[in-house]
């Protein structure tokens, strides 16, 4: 198990909070300026992609930078299989970095240290997460965009709305299981890699930063599942109108 680290409040410690957070507010004011106030499901729609986006691509996104760009070089012969890479003398990860990036994920490292280095299985949860889901809520907040122009006609709006529901309700589902993936190796390993023993690490790091890819996709699941079961509903009422007709 590795050892407990102890939270430090330093500038570079609340700059990399700081910058976690900064999203936040952003995407809240692209979707108060984007989207009508009268759309206030689509508006929390867009609030969250819109924040979802920005951290796949720019705060997990410098993760995998770190991972594939940063490293040290050790003797030859140190190292086991499997090489990162294939090097057999460099170790990987931001715990070798020195940009920004790299203290960022130092920090949160402290929670959860297998952010600290080239952990194959979370880049490959982290590959698909910045290279997929980033891209896709992107697209998704550009459907909610183009759902909320009133002069679209009501086959291009249908037409967007199955959009939405198709890729969110995927998005949601992919985030759900990679939470899962994530956290699973380490519950069935009794978080060896983990560390809660300060409440800033475990509210705030694990907790908060982690179950709000558990709740909110949940809900856009259920939601989906209310749109499609409308969808349905729609269509089969109106085919017994027809028949009875």
């Amino acid at each position: 198990m590795a050892e407990p680290s102890s939270f430090v409040a330093d500038t570079p410690t609340l700059l990399s909070i700081a910058f976690a957070l900064s999203f936040m507010p952003i995407a809240f004011g692209l979707g108060t300026w984007l989207i009508p106030s009268h759309q206030l499901r689509n508006r929390a729609l867009f609030f969250w992609h819109a924040y979802d986006a920005l951290t796949h691509l720019f705060i997990e996104g410098s993760f995998l930078y770190e991972c594939f760009f940063s490293y040290v070089t050790v003797p030859a012969g140190v190292l086991r299989e499997p090489f990162f890479l294939g090097h057999t003398d460099r170790l990987y990860g931001a715990k070798y970095g020195t940009l920004p990036s790299a203290r960022l994920w130092q920090e949160y490292a402290k929670a959860d240290h297998r952010w600290a280095t080239a952990d194959t299985t979370v880049i490959s949860l982290e590959l698909l997460t910045v290279f997929l889901a980033g891209p896709a809520a992107v697209y998704i907040c550009y459907l909610l965009y183009r759902i909320a122009n009133p002069k679209l006609n009501a086959q291009e709006k249908g037409a967007a709305q199955g959009k939405l529901w198709l890729v969110s309700s995927a998005v949601a589902t992919a985030e759900l299981y990679g939470g899962f993936m994530t956290f699973a190796p380490e519950w069935l390993s009794a978080n060896s890699q983990l560390d809660g023993s300060n409440p800033v690490f475990l509210w705030l790091y694990l907790v908060f930063f982690n179950m709000l890819w558990v709740f909110v996709p949940f809900w856009i699941l259920t939601e989906a599942y209310k749109e499609i079961k409308t969808a349905f509903v729609k269509v089969e009422t109106a085919s017994t109108g027809k028949k009875k007709a």
